[in-house]
């Protein structure tokens, strides 16, 4: 891992830091690719999904002990959104067996981005799901991330453009499938 970076998984202790970098990452990290409708859009789809935290497959990725990252994988069925976003919500449990994992809620601060963040958290991501038999991971891309999971071999699977009060945000439904591990 680079320099003072360190990754863990979140607790429900870190959930006030989490809320704080996400709202950040929202707001910041994408006015280069969003309009200012779209990132006030994006709020409604978009933030903390506390079942990750309980479940356990949620990380934090910090620099001297500062949360400047986070994102997790998921063994249930919702593909994105936050606690908030009760209609994107399903709890169902994945079989492995024929089901993709699901990549959630990956957030960068914006004064870190271009730093590895996303790809440490990415690869505990992938290998966590791995070691539960998953052979495939999807995720939901914004317009900020789809070049990041492109570069990680991530594929498009289908653009799944959301509207919310007639503002419509930009999101890529991905794929990527595992690599048995050497």
């Amino acid at each position: 891992m680079s320099g003072d970076l360190t990754i863990r998984l979140a607790t429900e202790a870190d959930l006030g830091a989490l809320r704080e970098l996400m709202t950040l990452s929202i707001d910041h990290g994408q006015s280069a690719v969003l309009t200012p409708e779209q990132i006030v859009a994006s709020r409604a789809v978009m933030g903390l999904d506390t079942q990750l935290v309980r479940d356990r497959t949620y990380f934090v990725v910090e620099d001297h002990g500062v949360p400047v990252g986070c994102g997790g994988w998921s063994r249930r069925a919702t593909l994105y959104g936050g606690d908030h976003s009760t209609d994107l919500r399903d709890p169902a449990l994945l079989d492995p067996a024929k089901d993709a994992a699901r990549i959630r809620a990956m957030y960068t601060h914006p004064d870190h981005v271009r730093r590895g963040i996303g790809r440490i958290i990415l690869d505990a991501c992938e290998k966590a799901a791995r070691g539960e038999g998953f052979t495939a991971v999807e995720l939901m891309g914004t317009a900020g991330g789809v070049p990041l999971y492109a570069a990680c071999g991530y594929e498009p699977i289908e653009r799944a453009d959301t509207e919310v009060e007639g503002v419509v945000v930009p999101l890529t439904r991905m794929r990527k499938r595992l690599r048995d591990m050497a």
